[in-house]
């Protein structure tokens, strides 16, 4: 289990990389489709924001997931890393849908997001710790 552990925690990194870049795509399709003279509106999407949602969700079931997998391995403070985790993607979901009414709050979205990836690291270096062997007697 604690390869599972690890492996989750890793696709949870990995994921909030993605959402860095495809946010960061988003922006730069807005430019560019704002140069060409798109009308940027409540009705406009493009790639990076709609990979940027459909990943955000695929965080938060893979949190979920990782959560149940920590009952389930010896990994030193692996629940509550597991935890915090899960406590982290709860708070970016509500900061996004806050950061909609109030735009600067979107930093600590932004923020909030690579702390994510600091904690779920975090729980991948400690699941790659080996398991303290019992004292035999002998």
């Amino acid at each position: 289990m604690r390869a599972a552990y690890r492996a989750i925690a890793s696709l949870i990194g990995l994921a909030v990389v993605l959402q860095v870049a495809s946010i960061a795509l988003a922006g730069f399709i807005i430019a560019n489709d704002a140069d060409d003279g798109v009308t940027i509106g409540a009705d406009y999407s493009n790639f990076g924001q709609s990979w940027h949602s459909i990943a955000g969700s695929v965080i938060g079931l893979l949190a979920l997931v990782f959560l149940i997998v920590s009952f389930l391995t010896d990994v030193p403070r692996g629940r509550m890393l597991a935890g915090i985790v899960v406590g982290l993607v709860v708070l970016q979901f509500l900061l996004a849908v806050v950061s909609f009414g109030i735009p600067a709050l979107g930093v600590l979205h932004g923020i909030n997001g690579l702390a994510i990836a600091g904690v779920a690291g975090t729980a991948a270096r400690r699941a790659s710790i080996p398991a303290a062997q019992p004292a035999t007697s002998g």
